[in-house]
Order: structure tokens, then sequence, then C-alpha cells
């Protein structure tokens, strides 16, 4: 009889891989098939120019050029946005890149109607249609922080400054696992990179707990990107078995660690809620004002 494929590292294994791996589903990049074809464009606009003479060759260059940066900048404005969406706490993308896209499109389009059709009129309507169509395809950039109301702006600065600099670590992880051309190095990693991930989003959410996780966020992540790299210099070359094996060891104690330890700071926190109610409701006592107390066990 075929039987299942199972083993330690096999996503039925029974060792908590299996919810972790489950834990997010699988990420789809944000840019996706319709930012990609914003390159078309561009290409058409240089392939029709070639035979267009230097005057129409330039014209059509240079707008296969804006329409190309129009198309890089909507790619990094849809992943800025999605990395927006996914935090519960952000800051509003510095760069308003979807929306600078679109007016470059807007531009691109009008020099390359100003190729065909010289003059003003017919380029600024092709241009304004260009653009209005792109905000309604695409949207705009968000344009306001979110979750921020209430949070110290120092603290949430240093934040965002470590997270950055952890989104960096986990991308460099993500890179040398691809070296390594194993799938299934490449889909622990991204495993590995959802379990940071709550341990960032719950830091974000609650600043106080940043010096608790700095060490997590920082020294062990560095440390992960180093082994990552070198385990991939080393199994690129001579696909060692055991290597691999100390890599997805290493990878599951690392998990162990982060979840463990996000849990601890989501308790913490917990605890220190209801440490700051009871001191409210001390005050408010003080003060005159008797709160009714819930029955944490109501019968019925």
């Amino acid at each position: 009889m075929a039987q299942r494929y199972g083993g330690k590292y096999s996503p039925e294994a029974g060792d908590g891989g299996a919810t972790r791996g489950r834990r997010n589903a699988a990420r789809v990049d944000p840019a996706g098939a319709r930012a990609n074809l914003m390159f078309l464009p561009a290409a058409l606009a240089l392939f029709t120019s070639l035979t267009s003479g230097a005057a129409g060759l330039a014209l059509g260059a240079g707008a296969a050029a804006v329409l190309a940066l129009s198309a890089w900048l909507l790619r990094d404005g849809l992943r800025a946005e999605a990395a927006f969406r996914e935090r519960k706490v952000a800051r509003a993308p510095g760069v308003p890149r979807k929306l600078f896209s679109s007016v470059l499109a807007g531009l691109g389009i009008a020099i390359a109607a100003y190729k065909v059709e010289p003059g003003l009129i017919a380029p600024l309507l092709f241009g304004a249609v260009t653009t209005g169509l792109h905000v309604l395809s695409f949207g705009i950039d968000p344009l306001k922080a979110k979750g921020m109301e209430g949070v110290d702006q120092f603290q949430s600065d240093r934040v965002a400054r470590v997270v950055d600099q952890a989104e960096a670590y986990l991308a460099a992880m993500s890179d040398a696992a691809k070296r390594a051309g194993d799938r299934q190095i490449e889909a622990r990693v991204e495993q590995f990179k959802d379990i940071v991930r709550d341990m960032l989003r719950t830091v974000e959410e609650d600043p106080r707990d940043l010096t608790a996780a700095r060490k997590y966020m920082g020294v062990y992540l560095m440390g992960a990107r180093d082994a990552t790299a070198k385990f991939a210099d080393i199994y690129a070359r001579s696909r060692d078995a055991g290597a691999r094996e100390d890599y997805l060891m290493l990878l599951t104690d690392l998990e162990d660690n982060f979840d463990a330890k996000t849990k601890r700071l989501l308790s913490d926190s917990h605890s220190d809620l209801e440490i700051e109610i009871d001191v409210l409701r001390e005050r408010l006592s003080r003060e005159g004002v008797h709160l009714k107390q819930t029955d944490p066990n109501p019968k019925g």
C-alpha cells in the first residue's frame, strides 16, 4: 500500500511544525501579475519607435523609460502597502510610490501620444485619462499612520528602527536560502520568518516589550542570518546531508525560542494590564467612585 511521506521535518510531523506552517497562509507577492503587466507598455513604446527615425526613437525611448519607472514604483508601492496593512501599528509609507507611479504612467503615455500626434490637447487628454485609470485600478498609498494613538513617539521610533533591521536580517536569510537550491530549506526559512514576525508585531503593539525582545530581534537574528549564509555556501557546493540536518535542527531550536519568548511577552502584557486596571480601580475608589466587580464565573 502507498504510504504518506513523513519525517521529522515533514509538514505532517507532530512536533508542532504543521501548526506553525499553517499559522500564516502561503505568502503571495502583493505586486502580482497586474503590476508586472505594467512593464508591457514600456516595451511596446520602445519597440514601435525603432523605425520612427531619430526624433521618434528618442521620444519612444523616453516614454518607455518613464513607463518602466512607473511600473517599478508601482511594484514597490504595492509591497509597501501590503506590509502596512499587515501590521497593526504602522506609519504611512514615507514616499507615495503608487501616486508617483500614476503620475509617471500618465506622463509616459502623454509622451508616446505626442510622438504620434504632436500638440498639447491629445497628449494631455491621454495622460490625464491614464493617470485616472491607474489610480482607479491600483488606488493610492496609505496616507495616515494606524495604531499610533497614545504611543510614545520616541519609543515607537526606536521600535521602528529595530523592526526595520530585523526585517533586513530576514530578507538576507531568504536570499541565502535560495542560494542553497533546496525548496524545503526555503519553506522552513519562510516558516521561521512568520514566527519572528509574530514577535515583531507584538513589540510594535507594545513598545515597552522592546527591551525584553531586543536581543532576539538583533543578536539572534544576526546569528541566524550568518548561519544561513554559511550553510547555503556549504550546501550549494557539497550537498552535505549532515550540514542540512544540522541547519534544520538550528531552525527548529530558533523557532521554539522565538515562539516561547513571544508568548512570554504576551503574558507579561496581560499581567501589566491587570495591574493597571487594579491601580485605576483603587484610585477611583479613593475618589468615591466604586466600579461594579464582574463575576469571572457567572452562573447559568
